[in-house]
């Protein structure tokens, strides 16, 4: 693997996170992450639309005109969560149920569009389905820790399988909606921690 594929998957899955670095995507961040098993499935299926929408754009960019680049790119990501939704329905109803309108909205997901537009528009298509794929994985794994604690907490379960025993009393807060809100804070909180701007010059933060 070269410096290049280092950087991108380094980038797309931590130091540039959708989620807790750029704030995209945070919708379905806080819809699915009751359950990790929704949590899991909404992750890859933004993991495969976004993977081979890059792909797809940067295939098309030199044949694309600019007048109607943003149209195309909406087309072909269009496309690839259709297939999604139709897979979804036909071999798991049940999850399809349970998630919802959220996979429809991976349409407008920023996430996908900026993917494309900032990096699939500029680049071959082996690294922008590298990309892709990257920028999918550090979303999903997001959406998996948010889902590990509210589901642990709010049901005490991991993937539906009980781990706390029937005495644990189940935090009501963590199965609604300010539960998500909260879990997202704190993952963001702490990436910026993480992240702290280092001050120029070497001089120290007052």
């Amino acid at each position: 693997m070269n410096k290049k594929s280092k950087s991108i998957i380094t980038m797309g899955i931590w130091q540039d996170n959708a989620i807790f670095r750029q704030i995209l995507g945070i919708c379905s961040a806080l819809a699915v992450t009751n359950l990790m098993i929704n949590s899991l499935v909404m992750g890859l299926g933004l993991i495969f639309v976004t993977a081979f929408s890059e792909l797809t754009v940067s295939f098309l960019r030199q044949h694309t005109p600019k007048h109607i680049r943003m149209m195309v790119q909406t087309l072909i990501i269009s496309a690839y969560v259709i297939m999604v939704d139709i897979f979804l329905k036909a071999f798991f109803p049940a999850m399809s149920e349970a998630l919802g309108p959220y996979v429809g909205l991976i349409i407008t997901n920023c996430i996908i569009m900026g993917r494309c537009e900032s990096f699939a528009q500029k680049n071959p298509p082996g690294y922008a389905f590298l990309d892709g794929m990257a920028s999918g994985a550090g979303y999903a794994i997001i959406l998996l820790i948010i889902a590990f604690f509210r589901e642990l907490l709010g049901f005490g379960s991991i993937f539906n399988i009980n781990i706390l025993g029937e005495s644990w009393v189940s935090w009501t807060l963590m199965i609604m909606p300010p539960g998500a809100f909260f879990m997202l804070a704190i993952v963001i909180w702490i990436s910026k921690n993480i992240f702290k701007e280092k001050p120029e010059n070497g001089g120290a933060k007052v």
